[in-house]
């Protein structure tokens, strides 16, 4: 409903690139141009500035962008009001998610989602937890689903599933034979871990910690930054290897891949959904209830939320 000028400058001053904008939005650049040239005009300001080859937001451009803002999160409570007298869900849904989430926890939840509600169009994002409460923020995503909660205050975190994090290695391996390990053998096994600033590996790090076991006491062959390299790797190589357990379901169901316990200690982290304080729209609302209510096996499940 809001004037389209108004949205590519939104994209172009959350980006402070006009190409950003533009491939946000799917035009080309001169288009995004000409609709900022157009709307300068209109507006009889300048809405940006020029520094080197970088752009920044003059004083009258970030006004106009927080009217702008204002006016769009106007039109999307008043879109999620009228859908309480519509007959049908419709709209754009756009959600983010971590990677872990994003390529093994999410896909099947979407799947049945959009059977279910069909006039509903999903666009997903990636990024890491922060990468995805950024894009929240800047409204570019209007429910993200993220590994732990780091209590921003302008979020709202609504708990979602739990994900354990198991040790696994190839079946026919003859490490760990008998399923089940010693923190103290564990530092013997040869193990892959993924890279520093991953969401897992911080998880492994502060419960190993919390049973007096260190990282750096750990017998690393390999870090790696891919689930599935990881994946991958285990089934040709004698090691270990701590993953999600959505990342590795099919494997060990399909036998490739068995479980190995880790005596004394358990991996677990929680899963959020994430939205806006003060604002969340009848489609995130309906998307959110959805998967709690898949997640818990019922049609319906109330909403908790941690503010």
């Amino acid at each position: 409903m809001l004037d389209y000028r108004f949205e590519v400058f939104a994209a172009a001053a959350r980006k402070l690139s006009f190409t950003r904008a533009a491939a946000e939005l799917c035009i080309t650049q001169p288009a995004v141009s000409k609709h900022i040239r157009e709307l300068e005009r209109t507006l009889k300001v300048q809405l940006f500035e020029r520094k080197g080859n970088a752009i920044v937001l003059s004083e009258p451009g970030k006004l106009v962008l927080r009217y702008a803002e204002s006016a769009r999160n106007l039109s999307r409570e008043m879109h999620s009001c009228l859908g309480r007298y519509q007959r049908e869900d419709s709209g754009i849904l756009a959600l983010g998610a971590s990677s872990t989430v994003a390529q093994y926890v999410l896909p099947p939840v979407l799947a049945r989602f959009r059977q279910a509600f069909p006039q509903i169009r999903l666009k997903m994002a990636t990024g890491n937890t922060g990468q995805i409460e950024r894009m929240l923020l800047d409204q570019e995503i209007g429910i993200g689903v993220v590994e732990g909660a780091f209590r921003r205050s302008e979020i709202r975190y609504t708990p979602y599933t739990k994900d354990e994090i198991v040790l696994v290695v190839r079946t026919d391996c003859r490490l760990a034979a008998g399923g089940e390990v010693l923190l103290e053998q564990l530092k013997t096994l040869p193990l892959l871990l993924r890279e520093q600033g991953s969401g897992t590996l911080q998880v492994i790090e502060r419960s190993l910690r919390e049973a007096g076991l260190r990282l750096g006491e750990l017998s690393v062959e390999m870090s790696l930054g891919c689930t599935e390299a990881m994946k991958s790797y285990l089934l040709n190589a004698d090691c270990l290897a701590f993953i999600s357990r959505h990342a590795v379901a099919r494997e060990l169901a399909e036998g490739r891949l068995r479980i190995v316990r880790v005596r004394g200690i358990g991996l677990y982290r929680q899963l959020y959904f994430v939205t806006p304080q003060g604002r969340s729209g009848g489609l995130e609302v309906r998307f959110m209830e959805f998967a709690l209510a898949a997640d818990a096996g019922c049609h319906r499940s109330p909403v908790p939320s941690i503010t």
